[in-house]
């Protein structure tokens, strides 16, 4: 019919009520193609079925929603009506009928839904804006505790959809200024698993880029047991996904969160989903990589127990072959992970006692670790060398992601503190890892250059090292001490003195 050019004559012609009501009646009653769909939205019928809406007739506004509903789901018209600025009638609608919870309400916030998806295919370059109010920002979102299950759900859906959009972080922003987070965190316990999965998605899109304290600030005990039973029970990967995100965005040095996490056993839920063998879903990557940051929380220095806790559950091993294996960002946490474990492995290390003059009688001597220059293992001391952690930790710093090559020379840089010196300077050199240090003097990254050279600033304190990579970093470390100052320049000058080319009074220090 479209095809046919049946619709355009017909909609000219539509004056009375009884012949607009006949025709929306007809367009709902069918089963219409996307095409069709594309061809109704560009002959006009969107203004007549808007002014129906208002219409007195309940017959008549049920067939335009049921008319719009069809309309919307096809991206490009949802996509115009947000250029045409059509939103209005639609918000308008519930605001003086969601009271009656009515079918017609679910239907409406459906279609709001309906566009909402569709502005993903916003381009990058475009500049729209769905809501054109605060006032209507905030009141849309009180639905999600004002209305029933069904609207809750779009509307849930509606925001989280705008909140994903590349130019939303005004509206992220506005929604936490409209004590979103503090109306999420319930609803994230709803008996509704629908409403709740939704809720959860959305807070998490919330926290990505907000105040960290707005949820420290009104999440308590039992909402964090919520999340665990989500990451336990859940068959939703993204809400898993999301359940993970917001455990891993709360913010560091919370030790009373760390505490709750640990008595509710959260430890081997989170290590289970380091294991990306077991994913298999669109979210493997998101929950893989919420797992590994939310595990950075377990493995700080200052907290044995809690790293113990976390090795005990398997942790270790999992990570090291996230090294290899994961994303930039979960490659990322993971050595982020390791190197917290592995500024505490040479306190961990066991000292072996001195043989007294019957040793012949004694236990056979244990291996000692060539690093840590004591008994280490996994389970006990946490060793980058006992974990084969040392070769793949290398390979990182080749990556293009200066912050994972940061994460990366963490982690070696805990194998040249005090007496491991020599040791640690071995091991990393055994691992072909000396190199691919000097060559970071090449980045552009201030960071990542100050970290490199804070390393071979330790490394070319040994002559054996000196003489086998001193002349490739020496006119790199020139360049730096001319171009650079402050801090950077001042390595640069301390580690040129160490390759005897300056003096260690020069003015470059």
């Amino acid at each position: 019919m479209a095809k046919a050019n049946y619709f355009k004559p017909l909609l000219q012609r539509l004056r009375s009520d009884d012949r607009k009501k006949l025709m929306v009646t007809t367009l709902a009653e069918m089963e219409l193609t996307d095409h069709s769909k594309a061809t109704l939205f560009s002959y006009g019928v969107l203004e007549p079925l808007l002014h129906l809406l208002s219409h007195g007739d309940a017959d008549m506004q049920k067939v335009a929603v049921k008319a719009l509903h069809s309309l919307s789901s096809l991206c490009q018209n949802g996509l115009q009506m947000i250029r045409d600025r059509k939103i209005r009638p639609l918000i308008n609608y519930l605001r003086f009928q969601v009271v009656s919870s009515s079918i017609l309400c679910e239907q409406v916030a459906g279609i709001i839904m309906n566009i909402a998806v569709s502005a993903e295919a916003i381009e990058s370059d475009e500049s729209l804006v769905m809501l054109e109010s605060d006032d209507d920002i905030s009141w849309l979102f009180s639905l999600v505790i004002l209305a029933g299950p069904n609207v809750q759900i779009s509307i849930l859906r509606t925001f989280y959809f705008m909140c994903k959009l590349a130019s939303a972080k005004d509206m992220r922003t506005k929604l936490r200024q409209f004590s979103a987070i503090r109306v999420l965190i319930p609803q994230c316990e709803h008996t509704d698993l629908v409403v709740r999965a939704n809720a959860v998605k959305l807070l998490a899109c919330l926290m990505e880029d907000g105040d960290d304290s707005l949820l420290s600030e009104h999440a308590g005990q039992k909402f964090f047991e919520a999340l665990l039973s989500i990451i336990q029970t859940s068959e939703d990967e993204e809400e898993i996904a999301s359940a993970m995100g917001i455990i891993s965005d709360f913010p560091a040095g919370y030790d009373q969160f760390t505490q709750w996490l640990l008595d509710a056993e959260a430890l081997p839920n989170i290590v289970r989903f380091l294991d990306d063998a077991r994913l298999n879903g669109l979210s493997k990557n998101q929950i893989a990589e919420n797992a590994a940051r939310a595990l950075c929380f377990f493995t700080v220095s200052t907290n044995h127990e809690s790293q113990r806790r976390a090795a005990d559950a398997g942790a270790i091993p999992l990570l090291v072959h996230l090294l290899g294996s994961g994303t930039a960002l979960t490659k990322r946490y993971a050595a982020t992970s390791l190197a917290q474990f592995s500024e505490s492995s040479l306190g961990l290390s066991k000292q072996l006692q001195k043989q007294g003059v019957f040793c012949c009688f004694s236990a056979p001597l244990e291996v000692v670790c060539p690093v840590h220059l004591g008994v280490c293992s996994v389970e006990t001391s946490f060793c980058l060398l006992e974990a084969d952690a040392i070769k793949p930790m290398v390979r990182l710093l080749g990556e293009a992601d200066s912050k994972l090559s940061e994460a990366a020379l963490r982690a070696l840089s805990t194998l040249v503190e005090d007496k491991m010196l020599n040791s640690g300077c071995k091991a990393i050199s055994e691992a072909n890892g000396i190199g691919p240090i000097v060559r970071l003097l090449n980045s552009q990254d201030s960071d990542l250059l100050e970290k490199s050279m804070r390393l071979l600033e330790k490394i070319f304190r040994l002559e054996e090292y000196k003489k086998l990579y001193g002349a490739s970093a020496q006119m790199p470390l020139v360049d730096i001490a001319q171009r650079e100052s402050g801090t950077i320049r001042a390595l640069a000058a301390r580690i040129l003195a160490h390759l005897d080319v300056i003096h260690d009074q020069s003015s470059y220090f």
